[in-house]
């Protein structure tokens, strides 16, 4: 299941073998600050490309609601059920509620901390898949499988309940996100998805007794790194995931196509028996060249205490992209495609993706390209280049240039 939080995104989840995606429209979820690219208008179209591509969609309204927004609420789940959408991603009761009472699907939020077998078994009687809480050990969530196998614990459908897990992403250092710091400091609620991210900032620990400042190994003593499972999708299978849930609906498209990919790989070789440590060296480099904090390997699960900080603020990908133009034709017999250069050179042996709101994200390296229809190494500001691009490209998309990181930047 990978994060979408923009058309972009959504096909370049599609693109890199997603079964699911996720999305937030309106205020009623915990990215309404970071992804605030959908609205209710914008439901069919995405469940009618989901359905075209025989992916999930599934629609997260997983905030505390409000008196004066149940209204608001329930006009969502309207939308969302009329839109055809797969399910609602919920921890209110009265989002879920009203959710089931229209008949339409929900899946139980990590917000509501599902850490045992009897809440299991009482959400069972509203959703047929809960994502357990992001503190539980493999051995937690495997003894929970287990009963709801041996208890024979049902959801909706009548089938046993699933569970789904975080596999990639960002960490808060509160449980399951139940924090409070920005509603204290800026009365902006993580709970209501407005987070600030106070956690990521830098800090100083003084003792305002003596005025003695303690020592600590880095100022980012809040600021968890990511989420990183692909070296153990294994035990998580065998423990009875059927869910990996991929973190980032605040994050660029190629974030979402090369987790999503590298996810995707790791499964599907898990269950053709070809889940090496080799391919798990390659997909972790492919990981950390996208927006990523430092990895915590094995986090919560493998039984390891939080202590896996940052150290910066903000991504350390060894990968960056840089605007270098955007697309003005596409010729298809040929595999053509044309862009106006405004920013960065593109030249012969550079890696360049492109992405666009039907193209989502593609890279390529640029093999050849042509100026003015004559072979040239390089393209600068203010040419029109065509350069073989084998995917279908759309006027106006932009056309990035990828290279190494030379700095960290947030």
């Amino acid at each position: 299941m990978s994060p979408v939080g923009s058309y972009e995104s959504l096909h370049a989840a599609i693109n890199a073998g997603a079964d699911a995606v996720y999305f937030g429209v309106e205020q009623l979820n915990m990215r309404s600050r970071s992804a605030k690219k959908f609205t209710l208008d914008d439901l069919k179209h995405i469940a009618d490309v989901c359905e075209k591509n025989d992916v999930k969609s599934y629609l997260a309204l997983n905030t505390i609601v409000y008196d004066d927004e149940l209204p608001l609420m329930r006009e969502i789940c309207n939308a969302a059920k009329s839109a055809g959408l797969s399910a609602v991603i919920a921890t209110d009761i009265a989002a879920i509620a009203y959710a089931r009472s229209i008949g339409l699907n929900v899946h139980i939020s990590t917000q509501a901390n599902v850490s045992n077998i009897e809440a299991v078994a009482f959400y069972a009687h509203f959703a047929d898949v809960l994502v357990l809480a992001r503190e539980l050990t493999l051995e937690q969530i495997q003894r929970i499988n287990e009963q709801i196998l041996a208890r024979k614990i049902t959801g909706p459908s009548g089938e046993p309940v699933r569970i789904e897990l975080f596999v990639h992403g960002a960490m808060c250092v509160s449980v399951s996100g139940k924090c409070y710091m920005s509603l204290a400091t800026t009365n902006h609620s993580a709970n209501r998805g407005e987070c600030l991210q106070n956690c990521r900032k830098r800090y100083r620990v003084i003792d305002e007794t003596t005025h003695e400042e303690l020592i600590i190994d880095n100022k980012f003593v809040m600021s968890p790194k990511d989420l990183c499972t692909i070296g153990f999708v294994d035990k998580l299978i065998e423990a009875g995931a059927t869910v990996f849930k991929i973190e980032g609906r605040g994050r660029s498209s190629d974030y979402v196509f090369h987790t999503t990919r590298a996810y995707r790989e790791a499964i599907d070789s898990y269950f053709d028996k070809s889940y090496t440590p080799d391919k798990i060296k390659a997909w972790t480099s492919e990981l950390e060249n996208v927006f990523n904090r430092g990895f915590w390997h094995g986090g919560y699960y493998l039984g390891a205490k939080l202590g896996e900080w940052s150290g910066a603020y903000g991504s350390v990908a060894k990968k960056q992209k840089t605007y270098s133009g955007y697309a003005v034709n596409y010729f298809v017999k040929s595999g053509i495609a044309e862009f106006i250069i405004e920013n960065a050179d593109v030249k012969v042996g550079d890696t360049i993706a492109v992405t666009g709101p039907t193209t989502g994200y593609e890279e390529r390296v640029v093999k050849s390209l042509f100026v003015n229809d004559r072979p040239r190494e390089s393209a600068t500001k203010g040419d029109d280049v065509t350069i073989p691009f084998d995917v279908r490209v759309r006027r106006n998309d932009k056309l990035y240039v990828i290279h190494d990181r030379t700095t960290w930047q947030s």
